[in-house]
């Protein structure tokens, strides 16, 4: 339940972040539905193998290099599906970072509200 519900407010997040930011576009909510399942299929296999292998300059940098892995995954999964572009790696990471926070506002109402 969990899950599909995190899902379906991802994909409105992925609309929102195409609404509020015009270097991303989305086609329809059922493209916004399947680049929110690749994005998160990218962050759950790619993103610990890039993390590791780019710890040191995750170090050096102070962690801020994990802002262009998130949007190196963001611009890969435009990539790949037609229904989601993404204009450049600026917009990818100005979307990422968008996304990133709607995100943390959705499982954060998620938490509370399926906590009672």
């Amino acid at each position: 339940m969990k899950l599909i519900l995190t899902w379906l407010l991802a994909a409105c997040a992925l609309l929102l972040v195409a609404y509020l930011y015009p270097g991303v576009q989305v086609q329809s909510f059922t493209s916004a539905l399947i680049a929110a399942a690749v994005i998160g299929l990218f962050n759950a296999v790619l993103r610990p193998i890039l993390v590791i292998l780019t710890l040191p300059v995750t170090v050096i940098t102070l962690g801020l290099f994990l802002f262009v892995i998130n949007a190196l995954l963001f611009w890969a999964a435009a990539s790949v599906l037609d229904g989601f572009q993404v204009s450049g790696f600026v917009a990818a990471l100005v979307g990422s970072l968008i996304y990133s926070l709607l995100m943390l506002l959705v499982n954060t109402a998620l938490r509370s509200v399926l906590a009672r």
